[in-house]
């Protein structure tokens, strides 16, 4: 009788250990999960590529000014980047659509909406490149998964993929499509 009582208590004692409270054992736990802020650092004395004229050069620096902040997911400085790139539009003599798309970014307090014109900044930032770099490389980049899976350009001074459209979120998704010389 005795031995019936130890073996019952033995047995109702390793079902309470092996079964625990829920616990998984340490090889299937969880992975502590941390997350490091990070912010992207642009210094324009980075951009290597020089330009035919002076405010092609002050446009590329503000565009990269603006990137920068959308990387950073940095609503107010988009704004304000956005506010000196459509100054340095008007200098360079682009037309009133072109600063208008950059003025939604000024006006915007949403990100998803900044990001969004970013799109069309780029374009004409892009277009205004043609044939106004003098030496230099820069790159034509591109993130299949932004907007939904439509996907989107950018330009940077570096091959580095620092992602606008996703931010912290995604950093590294993209790659680069093309390089302008």
């Amino acid at each position: 009788m005795r031995t019936s009582i130890y073996t019952t208590i033995l047995l109702l004692a390793f079902l309470n250990y092996s079964c625990g409270d829920g616990k998984k054992s340490n090889d299937t736990a969880e992975p502590e999960v941390k997350t490091v802020e990070q912010k992207f650092e642009h210094k324009a004395e980075k951009i290597e590529a020089s330009f035919k004229d002076e405010n092609l050069s002050l446009v590329f620096t503000e565009y990269i000014d603006l990137k920068t902040a959308l990387i950073n997911s940095d609503v107010a400085a988009a704004s304000q980047s956005a506010a000196v790139l459509a100054k340095a539009f008007a200098n360079k003599g682009v037309d009133e659509a072109s600063v208008a798309v950059v003025q939604k970014i000024v006006d915007s307090k949403d990100l998803e909406a900044q990001r969004s014109a970013f799109v069309g900044t780029t374009k004409v930032v892009e277009e205004l490149l043609k044939d106004g770099l003098e030496s230099g490389k820069l790159y034509k980049q591109y993130c299949p998964m932004a907007f939904n899976n439509t996907g989107a350009y950018w330009l940077s001074e570096t091959k580095e993929i620092a992602n606008p459209y996703f931010g912290e979120k995604m950093y590294r998704c993209g790659r680069i499509d093309s390089i302008i010389q």
